[in-house]
């Protein structure tokens, strides 16, 4: 008898084996797109991207630019004779600076120096200007810097007056506000436009002659307070008088002027406090001469690009006009997917030009409006550059990056339309382990989304196939609380987490409890974020698992008010009234009230460097659970933030995925 043959299953190592495409912009004449390229070095654990270059016709990529460094965020310009980019090629301990490099070959040269954090860019529509958003440093960080032992020293402290003074990933801030600065193309020289220790500019955009600049402000009394209140203005492109346009109260972002410089189309959302709400298309004259219309609201669609995964790469765009001012683009997060969609200036003839079972991002449109590029992932696929001819549905695929893949079983993926304790419609997917033999019992791992207004569907999540390589059958579901079926359904748990949602989750618990396959003493459940919450909400109120790992938690809601970088505003999840108001209601909603009922030995995993759900979230559970005798353990890691399955460095990625079957395999296969 011939030997079986071994089946190649995914490794957690693999995750140093992704080569990933990011922000692929397609040229003004249509016919290559630029991207960049992320890779991991190993050796060092440090992650770089170069630029790549595809034709949309005929020709393999080739790689455009070289070196152990970050080029990001490639920008043609508007003569298709340039790209700017984001690169620390020169500068890699400091911020990014805008380099240019001739698309027909030659060097790349830097064109700003400026002390500070860029963000987005554009260029000027004659290609010779460049707007952009940064955010200088602070004048001792410069002096610092200046000064080698006071570089030494570091930090002696720090001194706020607002609140919001940290964000995840990015650590404690800087006091300086993002401003807007226009930079010479040329020449390089930078002009600071906006200036204000306390209003920030963000999100400049050119009006199609040039001569204005539309941006998003909040100058409100107090922004931190009050972030409803924000407006887009625009300004004459030499700098000077603002000109608010009056729009609805409510969360805005990415303004951007119609080609014939007549309106402005933007994305936001009114109804202020209220996050569950749609993200919605709206337009405003550009002149502000009659009030902002949503284009949206009669579809019920979340406009976005973020269909959870653990391998990043989609990214929302500003919206896309057609050259002929008559079309909209953007995507939306529909039943598991991201999706293009369009709609007409007019609100009417709303379209969708992608299918149901990928997740797409990064579009852009030729200068004749005939094609399109874009990110494209699947559940199979972490992410590949597509592009098709607008009003075609037959799209042609630019890269094949991580070939291995096609060695390698996943499993077999089944998706299945639910009811929910409501006898509301739930989707939710069941991953069977590589080689399954229906006739065996599996444990199984129930998966938790994060967010909670995020959902799971169709983009690779490489923990879910590592888990089932390993013998589990993985199962996640999307239940009231997350994005992609519409308003009512994300909002069904405003002010109630840990209620309908509980009771959509255990719904989907007992359906896949029903299968032959299922071994009912062998289930685990996992989570990170708000998942990490509800896999404390579980633990405390249910005995039907064997084993729990409780990830970057939310725990205590009376606790994390004020601690958190979402700040004050966390109160609005939980009725929109601080704990020293109604101590009651965020102490009822806090996992942790109902810790003592808890029987299931839990893993807590989380960064220290965590601002979204701070570390002391999980350090609360792990001391209760020690003090209540349940089996627990704590695993901690420093210098990363609340996004480490996603983002952070890859041995500690490696390590959690480790620690997290460790856990499982000891509760749920007596290891």
């Amino acid at each position: 008898m011939p030997p079986t043959k071994k089946i190649k299953t995914i490794q957690a190592s693999d995750l140093y084996r992704f080569t990933l495409p990011r922000t692929p912009r397609l040229s003004p004449d249509g016919k290559f797109v630029v991207y960049a390229l992320t890779r991991v070095d190993r050796k060092t654990e440090k992650k770089f991207a170069n630029l790549w270059l595809v034709p949309t016709g005929r020709g393999a990529p080739r790689q455009f630019t070289y070196g152990d460094q970050t080029d990001s965020q490639p920008e043609w310009s508007p003569d298709g004779k340039q790209i700017a980019f984001l690169s620390n090629r020169e500068t890699q301990d400091k911020p990014p600076k805008i380099y240019l490099i001739p698309t027909d070959g030659g060097e790349a040269r830097p064109l700003t120096d400026i002390p500070g954090n860029i963000s987005s860019f554009q260029w000027s529509p004659d290609g010779r200007k460049l707007v952009c958003m940064v955010r200088k440093q602070d004048p001792e960080a410069i002096e610092r810097d200046k000064d080698e032992n006071k570089k030494k020293l570091g930090v002696v402290y720090r001194h706020y007056d607002r609140v919001h003074f940290k964000f995840d990933g990015s650590g404690y801030l800087p006091r300086e506000r993002w401003h807007i600065w226009v930079v010479d193309s040329r020449s390089g020289k930078a002009v600071q436009q906006t200036d204000h220790k306390v209003f920030d500019e963000v999100s400049p955009a050119w009006s199609p002659d040039g001569k204005r600049i539309a941006f998003v402000s909040n100058r409100g009394s107090d922004p931190d307070f009050d972030p409803w209140s924000g407006d887009i203005y625009t300004m004459p492109a030499a700098g000077g008088k603002l000109k608010a346009l009056g729009t609805p109260r409510g969360v805005k972002s990415s303004p951007t002027y119609s080609p014939d410089g007549a309106w402005i189309a933007y994305y936001g959302s009114e109804h202020p406090g209220e996050w569950f709400r749609n993200n919605c298309l709206w337009l405003v004259p550009s002149n502000g001469s009659a009030p902002a219309e949503n284009l949206t609201e009669r579809y019920d669609v979340h406009i976005d690009a973020h269909t959870l995964n653990d391998q990043g790469g989609q990214e929302l765009r500003p919206p896309i006009w057609s050259p002929d001012s008559s079309r909209i683009y953007f995507t939306i997060d529909q039943h598991g997917s991201t999706l293009l969609a369009s709609v007409c200036r007019d609100g009417e003839g709303f379209e969708i030009h992608t299918s149901p079972g990928e997740s797409v991002g990064s579009i852009s449109l030729d200068g004749r409006g005939e094609r399109l590029a874009y990110f494209r992932a699947t559940i199979a696929d972490p992410g590949q550059v597509y592009t098709k001819l607008v009003g075609q549905e037959k799209a042609r695929q630019l890269t094949r990056l991580n070939p291995w893949l096609k060695n390698v079983d996943l499993g077999s993926l089944e998706e299945i339309w639910f009811k929910g304790a409501a006898g509301n419609e739930l989707q939710g997917w069941i991953l069977k382990p590589p080689d399954f033999d229906p006739k065996k019992t599996y444990p199984s791992i129930l998966e938790i989304h994060g967010g909670p207004q995020l959902q799971y569907g169709h983009f690779f999540m490489h923990e879910f196939y590592f888990l089932a390589a390993q013998g589990y059958v993985v199962y996640f579901c999307n239940p009231r609380g997350g994005r992609g079926y519409g308003e009512k359904h994300t909002g069904a748990i405003w002010g109630a987490w840990g209620t309908v949602d509980y009771d959509d989750l255990m719904k989907w618990v007992q359906l896949v409890a029903r299968q032959p396959y299922i071994d009912k003493q062998r289930r685990g459940v996992t989570g990170g974020s708000y998942g990490g919450y509800m896999t404390l909400w579980i633990i405390g109120n249910t005995p039907r698992f064997q084993a729990a790992v409780a990830q970057r938690v939310v725990s205590n809601f009376t606790s994390m008010w004020g601690s958190s970088d979402g700040n004050w505003r966390f109160q609005m999840v939980i009725g929109n009234k601080p704990p020293y108001q109604d101590v009651l209601n965020a102490w009822e909603r806090s996992p942790i009230r109902h810790i003592v009922n808890a029987r299931t030995p839990t893993l807590i995993i989380h960064s220290e460097e965590d601002h979204r759900t701070p570390i002391e979230q999980g350090e609360q559970v792990f001391v209760a659970l020690k003090q209540l005798g349940i089996d627990t353990e704590f695993v901690r890691f420093p210098g990363e933030p609340h996004g480490l399955s996603r983002q952070g460095r890859t041995d500690r990625r490696v390590a959690r995925l480790e620690h997290i079957l460790r856990w499982f395999d000891r509760y749920l296969k007596n290891e």
